[in-house]
């Protein structure tokens, strides 16, 4: 099937998707939908970008026009953040249009009577953050008793942001006879876990390196002072054209760099966990909208945000692990365009550049701070693993964070 009007939708999809764009399926969205309609379980992992949602989003609403219509809940979506679940919904109501089928999004920062109202209505689909969601189960708000199809999305994610607890209490109040569409970017030993226990049979379909960038984004590595970081980023800004995603550590520096962006003439906005979540939309839907050049985020962005076009993702901070440094470089380059991702590190942080290169076995290319001119390879420093003989060599001394594995000579 190499186009939607190839797929078995109804019509009135077809119209939908024709309207908002979508002729083309993505290599994801092609290979999960036959499985799905099937009603088998299914557990799909590929980099960020590739269009995961409507890869469940259209068989979700193809199953649920063509049954009977039946009162409660019969599809949860589970997803790890607010604005991911919103934008979710957001997606869903696109292609549900003029089907009669409502959605309700159940997330934590937002009124909960509306949420509840919205379920009560007689929403069949619900789109949920799980914390928010076992509040309303201890409370006895909401029933999940006739719900036919479980998606958990961005799974590592969640499971990350310790949210199994949450998970097994949702899971134990579906029915056993239920589907379970699981989509992550990678499949770590928790994740597995996790399929063990709740996904029965399933197909898995893996695309493309997950443990990578995606090919089409341009990788550069500068060296500066923390000092010299915003006049570079200022730079940068005004040599090169499209929106910016600047990674801080902090939720103090997200703040304060977004401050100072605008002190120099920027229009930017900070999005982090200390944001309301009414700040927090309206900060992301100026993005969305061109209104802000910069969004300036914590790693609470690095799945939670899905823009599109965004040119250039900026780690202003390094990330604490290599995982997030995926997660973050994928808000750029998404669905086969092109995008760049620039890293800012210090002298004393090259060994956490060698760690980053090393655990995902690539090299990021290294540029001048002052030209942008390539650099050779830096050589003067060595990392080692832990476990390589120590024969013959001199003193070593721990880098980085405990339990890495790696040290250098000194």
């Amino acid at each position: 099937m190499n186009q939607f009007s190839d797929f078995p939708l109804s019509a009135l999809l077809k119209e939908n998707l024709s309207k908002n764009g979508f002729t083309t399926p993505t290599p994801i969205q092609a290979q999960t939908f036959e499985p799905a309609m099937a009603g088998r379980d299914l557990v799909a992992t590929a980099q960020t970008g590739t269009g995961k949602t409507l890869a469940f989003v259209l068989p979700m609403l193809q199953q649920l026009t063509s049954e009977p219509r039946r009162p409660g809940v019969r599809a949860l979506v589970l997803s790890p953040t607010r604005e991911l679940a919103m934008q979710i919904a957001e997606t869903f109501a696109k292609m549900a249009r003029g089907t009669g089928i409502q959605s309700a999004t159940v997330v934590g920062g937002l009124n909960e009577r509306t949420q509840l109202q919205a379920v009560r209505k007689g929403a069949q689909v619900v789109i949920a953050t799980p914390g928010r969601l076992t509040d309303f189960l201890g409370r006895n708000l909401i029933d999940l008793s006739r719900v036919r199809l479980l998606v958990l999305d961005e799974a590592d994610r969640m499971l990350d942001m310790g949210f199994l607890p949450a998970i097994q209490r949702i899971t134990a109040a579906l029915p056993g006879d239920r589907q379970t569409l699981l989509f992550s970017a990678t499949i770590e030993s928790s994740v597995r876990k996790l399929v063990a226990a709740h996904v029965r049979d399933a197909v898995r379909i893996e695309l493309g390196s997950i443990s990578k960038p995606a090919e089409q984004v341009t990788l550069q590595y500068f060296e500066i002072e923390q000092d010299k970081k915003l006049d570079l980023l200022l730079k940068m800004l005004r040599e090169e054209k499209g929106s910016f995603l600047v990674f801080a550590r902090t939720r103090h520096g997200a703040d304060r760099l977004s401050r100072r962006l605008g002190q120099s003439g920027v229009k930017s906005a900070a999005i982090h966990g200390d944001r309301s979540q009414n700040q927090r939309t309206q900060a992301l839907r100026g993005f969305q909208d061109g209104y802000y050049r910069v969004m300036v985020a914590t790693d609470v962005a690095a799945r939670g945000i899905h823009v599109e076009g965004i040119a250039h993702v900026v780690n202003y901070d390094l990330p604490q692990a290599p995982e997030d440094f995926i997660h973050r470089v994928g808000r750029t380059g998404r669905a086969g365009t092109s995008g760049t991702a620039s890293t800012f590190a210090t002298r004393a942080e090259r060994v956490e550049i060698a760690r980053i290169e090393r655990a995902l076995s690539l090299r990021l290319t290294r540029r001048d701070a002052e030209t942008g001119a390539e650099l050779p390879p830096d050589k003067t420093v060595v990392v080692l693993p832990s476990d390589a003989p120590r024969k013959g060599r001199t003193v070593f001394r721990s880098i980085g964070r405990k339990g890495r594995g790696f040290r250098r000579a000194v």
